[in-house]
């Protein structure tokens, strides 16, 4: 009788003392920026969207990603009506982003709307280019670096550009020079993570260009550490689930060109000391070089296309650095054989499909998305671009971002690989 008591005794003990143990530790690494949708699922459109399947449960869930979900619920139940704490950027006095004439002719800005464009079948859409993703990361014909690899062997320093909205159940994986500022202010809008005067914004184009780009701006993977510990992984895979994910891409080459004539033909002080130096020295000969992009401009001295594509080939290059986001690989950057986006929108189609995609987010109503961003560097310059690059160095090319023209459905730029 006695070592029977002592037993339920020590269960007792034991169960308030792991109780305490968590209360303790989710006390310290707080949950913040974890204002699940609903209750762990993520919105669907009344027609679904193309890749979520319907009636998904926790039942297929690993035992401790249940256990977290479950607790979490718990928590949030209790503490509705506590205020959320956020981590928010507080700006005063900002105002609407104000383009150069240089840079809108640099960057093709056009803040037009484009209302009389046809309308697409974007449910077909979006299903045709989530099967070629899946297809191709199924294909073990097609490699290239990284594609075996789980999502738990990707590290977290190269989950920075997935962006994650908790209030809406939102992750957005960025790529540079693919609309991704105007992406970018949508999501501030709807995580409500950056303040004007007290207040959040509401108007995406109200949001200043500096603030868009700044990284305590937004909730990213790579923060999951730090604030979540040793459950970081296990919450991720739980959003990665739940939450729908969306990417845009673009052409390839197209993109290369658009990084090249922002970055090195705009006077970007960053740019020029980090990349455009060493170019101008190792493939141009140049020595005593100016210290100041401006100086540098001044005198003549600027990169060329060919200095750029000499750069990318270089096998140097990933030695010393890792690829610049601007021109890193989309594969690279947003990983789609290891997350199973729910969205795949195009620049080429940009205004049907984020239309489209906000909808499907039910976020419609709060926003819309800014007029075009729409850059002149078109598939049409190709040809002009390159037309001085040798054919060698064309076809490396080609290879260098395969990966990312083939899971993207763009077709091979046969009139630039062949003589």
């Amino acid at each position: 009788m006695t070592k029977a008591r002592l037993l339920r005794l020590s269960v007792v003990l034991v169960s308030i003392f792991m109780i305490l143990l968590i209360i303790v530790y989710w006390d310290n690494v707080g949950t913040a920026h974890f204002y699940l949708h609903t209750s762990f699922s993520r919105p669907h459109s009344p027609g679904g969207i193309p890749g979520i399947t319907a009636g998904e449960d926790w039942e297929a869930l690993p035992d401790v990603d249940e256990f977290l979900a479950k607790l979490l619920s718990s928590s949030m139940k209790q503490n509705s009506s506590i205020p959320r704490k956020t981590e928010q950027l507080v700006v005063q006095g900002s105002s609407k982003p104000v383009v150069s004439n240089l840079e809108e002719n640099v960057r093709g800005y056009d803040w037009s709307t484009h209302n009389d464009r046809n309308s697409l079948d974007q449910e077909k859409l979006q299903i045709e280019r989530q099967r070629t993703l899946r297809e191709f990361c199924a294909n073990s014909s097609f490699t290239f670096p990284t594609k075996e690899r789980s999502f738990d062997d990707i590290p977290n320093y190269e989950l920075n550009h997935l962006i994650v909205d908790d209030r809406h159940g939102v992750i957005y994986c960025y790529v540079p020079k693919v609309a991704c500022t105007n992406w970018k202010r949508v999501m501030i809008v709807l995580s409500e993570s950056l303040l004007d005067q007290g207040v959040p914004y509401r108007n995406p184009l109200d949001i200043p260009r500096e603030h868009v780009h700044n990284t305590s701006t937004h909730l990213t993977f790579n923060k999951f550490w730090r604030r979540y510990g040793k459950f970081s992984r296990h919450l991720m895979k739980i959003k990665l689930k739940k939450y729908t994910k969306f990417l845009f891409v673009r052409d390839p080459f197209v993109r290369l060109i658009s990084a090249f004539r922002s970055k090195f033909e705009l006077e970007n002080e960053e740019f020029y000391r980090r990349f455009a130096i060493p170019m101008l020295k190792l493939y141009s000969n140049h020595t005593n070089l100016p210290t100041s992009v401006s100086e540098a401009f001044g005198a003549g001295l600027k990169v060329s296309f060919s200095d750029f594509i000499q750069y990318l080939l270089d096998p140097r290059t990933e030695k010393m650095v890792p690829f610049n986001e601007h021109w890193r690989q989309i594969y690279r950057l947003c990983h789609p054989c290891q997350i199973d986006y729910d969205f795949i929108g195009k620049l080429e189609t940009l205004d049907e499909d984020a239309a489209y995609l906000l909808q499907l987010l039910k976020v419609d109503r709060l926003l819309r998305f800014p007029p075009s961003y729409r850059n002149r560097t078109a598939s049409s310059w190709e040809d002009n671009w390159f037309a001085k690059i040798p054919l060698a160095w064309r076809q490396q090319l080609y290879k260098l971002y395969e990966a990312d023209f083939v899971l993207f459905g763009y077709p091979k730029p046969e009139n630039l690989l062949k003589d």
